[in-house]
């Protein structure tokens, strides 16, 4: 039986329902696939509105979506923000109570819900219960975890092939973030939608500046970098469990509020620092890979990899957890050959060995790269810019080149005179001279090359050699423990004087106060806004983001609204939540508004939004202390215009310093004038009797104030 649509139209269901005017792109053509009752893999960058594609068509179609999602924790933020919006929605799983369980199956079953969130480890036992509701859709989402080519393999998700089988004419949606086209093709097989339509949209994250450092001294680093992102909500993420506590107690100790998050600690401590986390009661999270799956936080302003991930997929999924809000964030990459070296450890002896040295290799290519860093990122998803993005470190601070033939020759002729049998490390002390137990008792002070490079820092000569393992010159020959080899063109370096040009690694910078690129600017106001927020988040029970997102907040600042209909064109304002907000929110706004008129002034001249009455703008800068020739200037209208403004505020009963506007004397005059004048209804019969001395705007209010 075919799904048809019913009215309204998804536009009117997007504003009416999630408070937004436009789809995002690819959303609108992924929910008519939907609608139309096709299979779709929708491969979507993180915070480019994935939910969204199923949770519209739930609501356009009769019946109840059936989401599988991969966590707890996912499940419960999705349906503590669609409940927010109005919308009926509920989670089954295996923390809840029995009570809970039953209750939200009975909902089910009477057709009370519109999305209804299972794991994947659950939905097999409700079998029965699917099979006697009528079901409009099923979404996968984190649909890679389906797949061995995955970087986060699930095998509960390999039974999900089973449903497409049972409901064979109900469509189903496959969603992620990261796939590249092998994890493509591998997950439309295993959820035997072969006929899928696919949904690829850019995987451009213009707001995240890229950056990428040097791993030397990482929490001298961090630590700068974090004078600049105080009060910020920011993720640290760490190999090792290890590492993860040794830098949460080293920023702890530094005066910031950071939690250590691993797999060894117990369910209900990682619950409790991912609920602090998300609740914005905890600024920082060191924390392995494991965290940050199920977080739909939208207001994440940095992420920090204190290692190299193991391959782009990860790099992408993780630094993606930052900047959800569409709001410039700043992601930070640590790079160092150890880090490679070990992730090449962790992959030795494993099935798939070949094909995760492959993707670490692209990673780290990513990491040593000297041109712009979008276009390499988005170059391995098959994207591919037309221009550099300007908002990376390289773009930024692009490299200088030298002529490093000399000095390339030097390298090469340690490489051999050590019998190509050192490592990266071994050879760089040999150039430099050092002094060490280990060069000494292998003899290496007597080689000829024995510091000849010793006016090249450690860390600068390292990324040289590096530099010259990237083009070819040098080969490192992991399994033999890193020792460094010659290639071909290392003897035309030698021996034929082939030219080689090395770039100059850029200098640490102290972090500026304040970054455009990576800091959201606040103000008063949005601090005011963000407050009263995370005050109805603890009373209702909710992470602060499922009542507003910071982009929601940084509208109510640039528009300044004063009405309910003016709230209603807020970004994120749908029909439930300016029913439940509107109220608190522009009662704070308009309190501020009465301390920076200026800005209200501002905020109204936007295009396409409703102005608050002009008169009562005036009346704002008026009641904030300026007179009506500074009013006059600011608002570049006449004196006597503005001072019919504040005429007009008074008689309709807005308050006002009137004594400032007319004298009680000058009152008492106008009164008096009245016995003396033939036609005191006339204004002008009052402005001729004052002989042109007292202007018609006083006049006027002077008759309303005797009445």
């Amino acid at each position: 039986m075919p799904i048809t649509n019913t009215t309204p139209t998804i536009k009117d269901l997007l504003k009416t329902n999630f408070g937004y005017d436009q789809f995002l792109p690819n959303q609108e053509k992924i929910i008519q696939n939907v609608l139309k009752g096709n299979d779709t893999l929708a491969i979507m960058p993180t915070g480019g509105g994935k939910s969204l594609c199923f949770q519209l068509p739930a609501l356009a179609l009769s019946g109840t979506a059936i989401v599988v999602s991969p966590l707890i924790a996912l499940m419960k933020d999705q349906v503590d923000a669609l409940r927010s919006n109005g919308i009926s929605a509920a989670y089954f799983n295996s923390s809840q109570p029995q009570e809970e369980q039953q209750k939200t199956l009975s909902d089910l079953q009477a057709g009370k819900l519109k999305l209804f969130y299972v794991a994947p480890e659950s939905i097999f036992l409700l079998e029965d219960t699917l099979h006697r509701i009528d079901i409009n859709l099923f979404a996968i989402d984190e649909a890679h975890c389906i797949s061995s080519w995955g970087h986060d393999f699930r095998p509960a998700y390999t039974r999900l092939g089973s449903l497409k089988e049972q409901f064979p004419q109900i469509p189903l949606i496959a969603l992620t973030a990261t796939a590249d086209s092998a994890t493509q093709d591998d997950i439309t097989k295993q959820l035997a939608i072969p006929k899928a339509k696919k949904f690829i949209a850019s995987f451009d994250r213009p707001n995240l500046y890229l950056d990428v450092r040097p791993g030397q001294k990482r929490i001298q680093q961090i630590l700068q970098f974090l004078k600049s992102h105080r009060e910020e909500s920011g993720i640290i993420y760490c190999l090792s469990r290890k590492s993860t506590q040794s830098v949460a107690d080293k920023l702890l100790a530094a005066g910031y509020d950071a939690k250590a998050y691993h797999a060894g600690l117990s369910s209900e401590e990682r619950s409790n620092i991912q609920e602090s986390f998300v609740n914005d009661r905890t600024a920082i999270i060191v924390a392995t890979i494991a965290f940050g799956m199920g977080i739909d936080k939208s207001n994440v302003r940095w992420v920090i990899h204190y290692n190299m991930p193991k391959n782009i997929e990860g790099y992408y999924q993780e630094i993606g957890r930052s900047g959800r809000d569409r709001l410039p964030a700043h992601t930070l990459l640590f790079y160092s050959f150890a880090d490679v070296v070990q992730l090449r450890k962790f992959a030795e002896g494993s099935p798939t060995e070949e094909y995760q040295l492959a993707k670490l290799e692209r990673m780290q290519q990513f990491a040593e790269a000297l041109s712009c860093r979008r276009r390499a990122l988005l170059g391995y998803f098959g994207e591919h810019l037309q221009e550099d993005c300007g908002n990376c470190d390289i773009c930024k601070n692009p490299p200088t080149y030298f002529d490093g033939t000399l000095l390339a020759q030097k390298v090469c002729s340690a490489v051999a005179r050590l019998q190509e049998q050192e490592a990266l490390g071994m050879v760089i002390d040999v150039l430099r001279g050092a002094q060490n137990a280990q060069v000494f008792n292998k003899g290496y002070q007597g080689v000829k090359t024995y510091g000849v490079a010793s006016d090249v820092s450690w860390r600068d000569l390292q990324q040289y050699v590096i530099q010259l393992i990237n083009q070819g010159v040098l080969e490192i020959r992991f399994h033999e423990n890193g020792r460094l080899t010659l290639t071909p063109l290392a003897k035309s370096v030698l021996f034929e004087n082939r030219k080689i040009y090395l770039a100059r690694p850029l200098q640490e910078k102290e972090e500026e106060k304040t970054t455009s690129e990576s800091a959201v600017k606040t103000s008063g106001l949005f601090d005011k806004l963000k407050k009263l927020r995370g005050t109805l988040a603890k009373e209702m029970g909710v992470p602060a983001y499922v009542i507003f997102s910071d982009a929601s907040l940084k509208d109510m600042v640039a528009k300044v609204p004063q009405t309910e209909t003016e709230f209603a064109n807020i970004s994120g304002v749908g029909q439930a939540k300016l029913e439940k907000y509107a109220t608190p929110f522009l009662k704070v706004i308009k309190e501020e508004q009465k301390k920076n008129p200026k800005k209200a002034i501002k905020a109204t001249k936007k295009k396409g939004f409703k102005k608050t009455p002009t008169h009562l703008l005036s009346l704002a800068l008026f009641n904030d202390g300026l007179t009506v020739d500074e009013i006059s200037k600011e608002r570049n209208l006449t004196s006597g215009t503005i001072y019919a403004h504040l005429e007009k505020a008074h008689i309709s009963g807005e308050e006002i310093e009137i004594e400032r506007l007319i004298k009680p004397e000058e009152i008492d005059k106008i009164i008096a004038a009245k016995d003396s004048i033939e036609s005191p209804e006339s204004l002008k019969a009052y402005f001729e009797y004052f002989e042109a001395k007292v202007p018609y705007w006083k006049i006027k209010l002077g008759l309303h104030l005797s009445e």
